[in-house]
């Protein structure tokens, strides 16, 4: 790994080049600045990955972590919900903030809390443990005056403690060193630490320095207390301990404070975590053990497996369909899977189930990108354009739509890195590296490629398949009737989700049962998992776990279950000797604040896509996009009602990547409706633009559609059960999105066109609109 300065300067070397690459329009000097970038950020990514055991973070559902059973003591008193979900809410955001990327945090009965945190070895356990269990309780104490004049005088049995003070240690750092100094503290606080709404490690000219902000009401007290005694010491003390004592220089107003002492970088982003996030309710740590990886090896295997052989079919297909070229566009799909991986590693992102879904969402994306390209690259040479000039063509052309699909994908996955967490967090910053690492490889590396291949005279003709030829359907003069039936399929999945109520949430969002149980022969996660196979709880999450020499499996599943899948394993497992040591109820994994802030990020991705497809395109255009979105995610979760099948947090990742591969294959489309509007010619209507629009492009999205479907299909059928109800949902979603794309869509932009009216992309008035509809009905 390069150091930090070598990091920045070869970063501003590569930002410099992008920069040249971009202004030039030499062809010679084009490609080969496309070259240098290529290799030097392809080393840099390998860099970043070397070794990959230390540099790519697995979270829990592929490696297992630690697993902590904190218990709340109240002190004698009664252990409430209220209390329970405060503590629930904090540790949530400690461990979050601690940096272990996508922990387990659920209560368990009425008073524990059970914590799992991926990749922690010895050390960083214990940091783990002073971290959940402290209460981070902070208060603001008058030090006495003189302090060290009296304590000498204390010391020497001249004077006695004043009441109501005693004498506490406190270092502070003179000339560089540590020093440990006594002084007399006042035992009554005068203002709490209960106003703290953030904190933050800073460098300031001390060292390292916790700020904190406090909310109006305590930035107002803290103002009195600190005007009334300008001179004083006032101690910062947190869990009775003092951290900092200065001299009130002055009053200080506007709610910002800072504590300064002789903080080692990791002590002070502890103090800052905790300070944010304080304890009401102390808890100490019942028990300590390591846990497997939730998903399974078997699980993980067919998994990886069935990526493998499904990335490998889209290569096959697109080399058969696309010939030469299509070998161009794999070779940038593999640099794009390096660079993508590279950055997760540079990011320190953990890589799990949902962040694996970001991950195959963009290389979708990628492939799109060259499915563009290449069907434009198709038209340009229809048209009787030269090779050589049709590529410049196609790129030129197939820039809006891809920049257009990017941008929109970009926002969203954004903003859910911006307010989620846990496992959305990590598909949102999967997802943001692929789709930048997707721009890079479909406008850079393959237009290198392809001049290389003209500089050496490799490539004189381009020769592809051709999947639908006709140019003529009528889609948007037949859109009433498929209007009509989604609108059907989406009453009949709302009222089948209505229906089901609470059996559509699993036990990830409504809690369940917790079964523990040991064996006196070995007995193994997948061995247990082969045992439910075929019923209702084969999708329960299964672990080992590791305690002071004793080995057990838990299962975690639907509330009301454990008895039956007792019984189950009693029968299935009657020679393993089964012991079921412990039976409760655990709270879901989903909690509330991450469903919730889950669900605000996703709306205000859905805004942002609004908002910027108004800007780029029309109004009209946008409600069609969050329509047709919205059409899309309604059928498949109704579909996957229907089969019976319950949400888990496996399916967060899925729902999310149906959203983010359904708006793309809308962008492509308006883009080519937008074109075909602008470069109109005679008095052709906009429904027959649009139907045009849609027939140019309808090869495009049948063959993205089904190169999706070739990756996701082969996870269906060989990635086993854990994976089975997300390869479903994607198959359904990418279904239902191809055909919304063809068939709602445009509809829907057309008919709100009619109320909003076209002012931009030199649309047609609302008359020539209104004139349009009515020949299109």
């Amino acid at each position: 790994m390069l150091p930090p300065i070598w990091t920045f300067t070869f970063g501003l070397i590569l930002l410099i080049l992008f920069g040249w690459y971009f202004a030039t329009d030499l062809g010679d000097r084009k490609r080969n600045l496309g070259t240098v970038l290529t290799v030097l950020l392809l080393a840099f990514c390998i860099d970043s990955m070397y070794p990959p055991s230390k540099k790519i973070g697995l979270g829990l559902d592929l490696q297992g972590g630690t697993e902590f059973l904190l218990r709340l003591s109240a002190e004698g008193k009664t252990i409430t919900p209220a209390m329970l979900d405060q503590a629930v809410g904090v540790i949530d955001k400690r461990v979050n903030k601690y940096g272990n990327g996508e922990p387990i945090i659920t209560p368990q009965g009425t008073d524990r809390i059970l914590v799992q945190i991926p990749g922690l070895d010895a050390e960083k356990i214990q940091e783990a443990r002073t971290q959940l269990e402290r209460v981070a309780r902070l208060e603001f104490k008058l030090v006495y005056p003189n302090t060290a004049q009296k304590i000498a005088e204390i010391d020497t049995g001249t004077s006695f403690i004043p009441a109501g003070y005693a004498i506490q240690d406190y270092k502070e750092v003179r000339e560089g060193k540590p020093v440990t100094m006594r002084i007399l503290v006042k035992k009554k606080a005068e203002m709490g630490g209960e106003h703290v709404t953030e904190a933050h490690a800073a460098y300031g000219s001390q060292g390292n320095e916790i700020v904190f902000q406090l909310d109006n009401e305590g930035a107002d007290e803290f103002g009195r207390l600190t005007a009334a005694h300008v001179g004083d010491q006032m101690a910062i003390v947190l869990d009775g301990v003092v951290e900092s004592a200065p001299v009130i220089q002055g009053a200080i107003y506007g709610g910002t404070v800072t504590i300064t002492g002789h903080f080692s970088d990791l002590e002070a982003q502890n103090l800052a975590s905790v300070l944010e996030n304080p304890l009401q309710t102390p808890v100490k740590i019942d028990e300590t053990r390591s846990t497997s990886a939730t998903l399974g090896s078997d699980s993980i295997r067919s998994g990886i497996y069935a990526g493998v052989a499904g990335l490998l079919l889209v290569a096959i297909f697109m080399i058969v369909y696309y010939r030469l070229v299509g070998f161009i566009a794999i070779v940038a799909l593999v640099i794009n899977c390096v660079m993508v991986v590279g950055a997760i590693a540079i990011f320190n992102g953990v890589l799990t189930l949902p962040g694996i879904a970001g991950l195959v969402l963009s290389l979708g994306i990628a492939i799109d990108a060259n499915v563009l390209i290449y069907e434009r690259l198709r038209e340009e040479l229809d048209s009787g354009k030269s090779l050589k000039t049709a590529v410049e063509s196609s790129y030129g052309k197939a820039f809006s739509a891809i920049f257009d699909a990017h941008v929109t994908q970009f926002l969203t996955a954004a903003i859910l890195f911006w307010l989620a967490n846990g496992p959305i967090k990590g598909f949102a910053l999967t997802l943001t590296i692929g789709i930048v690492a997707s721009m890079f490889s479909s406008l850079l590396i393959t237009r290198t490629c392809f001049s290389w291949a003209f500089a050496a005279n490799m490539l004189n003709k381009v020769t592809m398949l051709h999947l639908i030829r006709s140019k003529s359907i009528d889609f948007v003069g037949n859109a009433k009737r498929f209007v009509v039936i989604s609108t059907v399929l989406v009453a009949i999945s709302i009222g089948i989700l209505a229906m089901r109520g609470e059996k559509n949430l699993g036990a990830d969002f409504r809690g369940g049962d917790l079964l523990v149980l040991s064996a006196k022969q070995k007995l193994t996660p997948d061995q247990v998992r082969a045992a439910l196979a075929g019923t209702r709880f084969q999708n329960s999450t299964i672990q080992e776990e590791r305690m002071t020499g004793r080995d057990m499996i838990s299962i975690r599943s639907d509330y009301g279950s454990a008895e039956e899948i007792k019984e189950r394993l009693s029968q299935a497992l009657s020679s393993a000797g089964l012991n079921f040591e412990m039976t409760d109820h655990v709270g879901p994994l989903v909690g509330r604040e991450l469903a919730s802030k889950s669900a605000v990020a996703l709306l205000l991705g859905l805004a942002g896509i609004f908002v910027f497809v108004s800007l780029r395109f029309e109004t009209s255009f946008a409600i069609g996009s969050i329509v047709a979105l919205a059409h899309d995610l309604i059928i498949t979760l109704g579909i996957f009602a229907l089969s019976g099948r319950e949400l888990s947090l496996i399916m967060v990742g899925a729902i999310l990547s149906i959203a983010g591969y359904s708006i793309n294959d809308k962008i492509v489309v308006f883009d080519r409706i937008r074109s075909g509007l602008r470069d109109r010619h005679g008095g052709n209507t906009v429904a027959e633009i649009m139907n045009t629009s849609i027939n140019e492009t309808l090869s495009r999205t049948i063959l993205t559609g089904g190169t999706a479907l070739l990756t996701v299909l082969a996870l269906y059928f060989f990635g086993g059960p854990v994976l089975n109800d997300f390869a479903f949902s994607f198959v359904i979603g990418i279904v239902v999105g191809t055909y919304s794309s063809i068939f709602i869509a445009a509809p829907i932009v057309l008919w709100s066109s009619g109320r909003k009216g076209f002012g931009k992309s030199g649309a047609l008035p609302k008359s020539e609109i209104r004139r349009s509809q009515t020949a299109a009905a």
